[in-house]
């Protein structure tokens, strides 16, 4: 699930494959950059801001240009080595190929694909809320924000990216069980926010450097969280089965005995 963690460990894929490398070649496959070439441009950083993903270039000119993706619920990027095979997914969800002399870059699925100057960026990500993953990390400011929308139940005031970037509908059902909230329980009523959202920062931040985003601490998949992607089975503490609904057109997963209605 591309929440803040996955985009964070892959811009630092990224970072380790590409930053500091001439660009050799380049192939967009989205109508908008079809006709642009990258070729000669360099890389200078890879960075994440919530869920985008900030690929930082600088043109033969001088010129800084940041190349911005959104990985939304099915992108991903992936770093192979030169003539290694593709493999990630199928070949016609590319959307995006960087190559250097040591690395290539594909992006499958990738949203919101956008070649802006640097200087610009604040303009796709300047409205989202503190990151949970980033330097900015405030859990006042995010308290602040969700606090703005009292009426608005915590679920899908977590969700919005306005009011802390990175959180998504895992780290919102884990979060939200960890604490004992029901999901449905207005922010009003949420016995405290800034606990919650204390939280959400450390179980994603632990999760920096793998791709298994386990909120138990277990490593194995199977064992790694406690009521996400698990709808009918029992809760881990104790023992009822575990509920899943839409909720604001998202999912989500609780356990009604652990987490009761306010």
């Amino acid at each position: 699930m591309p929440e803040g963690d996955t985009v964070w460990n892959t811009a630092r894929a990224l970072q380790r494959a590409l930053a500091g490398n001439e660009l050799t070649a380049s192939d967009f496959r989205v109508p908008r950059l079809a006709t642009t070439r990258l070729t000669g441009w360099r890389v200078l950083e890879s960075a994440s801001r919530g869920k985008h993903l900030l690929l930082r270039l600088r043109d033969p000119a001088g010129a800084d240009r940041t190349l911005h993706s959104h990985l939304r619920m099915d992108g991903s990027w992936k770093a192979y080595a030169p003539g290694e095979r593709w493999a990630a997914k199928p070949a016609h969800l590319i959307r995006v190929v960087l190559r250097t002399s040591d690395a290539v870059a594909v992006g499958y699925h990738l949203h919101d694909l956008t070649l802006v100057p640097t200087a610009r960026e604040n303009e796709l990500v300047g409205h989202l809320g503190p990151d949970l993953l980033g330097p900015d990390w405030d859990p006042a400011e995010a308290v602040r924000r969700l606090a703005a929308h009292p009426d608005t139940s915590i679920a899908e005031a977590l969700l919005d990216q306005r009011n802390l970037a990175g959180i998504g509908n895992l780290y919102k059902s884990e979060a939200l069980f960890l604490r004992g909230v029901s999901p449905f329980t207005p922010v009003k009523a949420v016995p405290d926010l800034t606990a919650l959202v204390t939280l959400a920062q450390r179980v994603m931040a632990n999760n920096r450097g793998r791709w298994l985003q386990t909120t138990t601490g277990s490593l194995r998949k199977s064992e790694a969280n406690y009521v996400y992607g698990r709808r009918a089975q029992p809760c881990r503490r104790c023992a009822g089965p575990i509920q899943k609904a839409e909720q604001g057109e998202r999912v989500t997963y609780w356990c009604p005995r652990c987490q009761p209605q306010p």
